[in-house]
């Protein structure tokens, strides 16, 4: 059945995709951004959490939301303040919109909410990682724990919640797999035997779209394709895919921490995550392996 879905980061890598393929499914699209975009093709209104501000009529009539904002991790060195940047947008933003939902007055009845597996810390080594997994230790871990403990507050108004614990995310459009392949020679980094654990944007979107349809789903799942492959494996697949050299001699870890910093610890940890409960409430993959999935991504970038 058709529904009015407003999705916050709407304009970013995956909330793209959706959108359109929500329009395509029949839905009602809206978005909710920090200011408004003139040539978008959805309805668009602004919000921001430094000012307690959330345009009047932006919860109107809608079912669904979907819930994607967030400062991008891996944009900028990890200041002190871009720390804060990164936190805060994800923690103020839910909490501004659970204190709008709390007055009622709105007709949601679903959220799906973008989580991270870097809930479970940044280097997990060998352990197969599933939902009930302790709480990792580092700054990333802290920030997706208070993001999650923000979301769960929607529980509280009786809506379903749903959240996506999103791994490494390709696309020919940008972020992990762009940033791979952008140096003239792909090359494994640090150790090279680190687990990856990824999804085809393509996949990301079903498991988004099936998860505001299917009123089973509820609670916390892993977003992550079933088998998570090395560091070396997936950059020497994507270059294979996508026509680059590859180089057997990684990037020292010590290099990358220099250009990095602390950020450094995304690419040089690992993390082998079990994408079992999500399959188990009978969601398929499209693209499971990553040999088939970098194929696909390197027909993609080419139209």
């Amino acid at each position: 059945m058709a529904q009015n879905i407003l999705i916050t980061g709407g304009t970013g890598l995956v909330g793209r995709l959706l959108s359109q393929e929500l329009t395509q499914q029949g839905n009602q699209v809206s978005l909710l951004g920090r200011s408004k975009k003139a040539n978008s093709p959805y309805p668009n209104f602004t919000w921001d959490y430094t000012k307690d501000h959330l345009e009047e009529g932006a919860l109107d009539g809608v079912d669904t939301i979907v819930h994607l904002a967030g400062a991008g991790v891996a944009e900028q060195k990890w200041t002190k303040d871009r720390k804060t940047v990164i936190l805060e947008s994800r923690t103020q933003t839910s909490h501004l919109l659970y204190k709008r939902l709390k007055e009622g007055n709105h007709s949601v009845k679903t959220i799906i909410a973008a989580s991270a597996i870097g809930l479970y810390g940044s280097d997990t080594g060998n352990v197969i990682i599933r939902e009930n997994s302790p709480v990792g230790h580092d700054f990333l871990a802290h920030v997706v724990d208070a993001w999650e403990l923000a979301t769960r507050k929607y529980q509280e108004l009786g809506i379903r919640l749903v959240q996506l614990r999103i791994g490494v995310v390709l696309s020919p459009e940008g972020g992990a797999l762009v940033e791979l392949l952008k140096p003239p020679v792909a090359a494994g980094l640090g150790k090279g035997s680190q687990y990856m654990s990824w999804i085809h944007i393509a996949d990301l979107v079903q498991m988004i779209t099936r998860s505001i349809e299917d009123e089973s789903f509820e609670g916390a799942y892993n977003a992550v394709a079933p088998r998570p492959v090395s560091n070396k494996e997936l950059t020497k697949a994507a270059a294979k895919a996508f026509g680059k050299p590859f180089m057997p001699i990684n990037v020292p870890a010590l290099a990358l921490k220099v250009i990095m910093g602390e950020m450094a610890a995304i690419v040089l940890g690992g993390s082998r995550i079990s994408s079992e409960k999500i399959q188990q409430a009978g969601f398929e993959f499209k693209f499971p392996k990553i040999e088939e999935a970098v194929l696909d991504l390197a027909a993609r970038g080419k139209h």
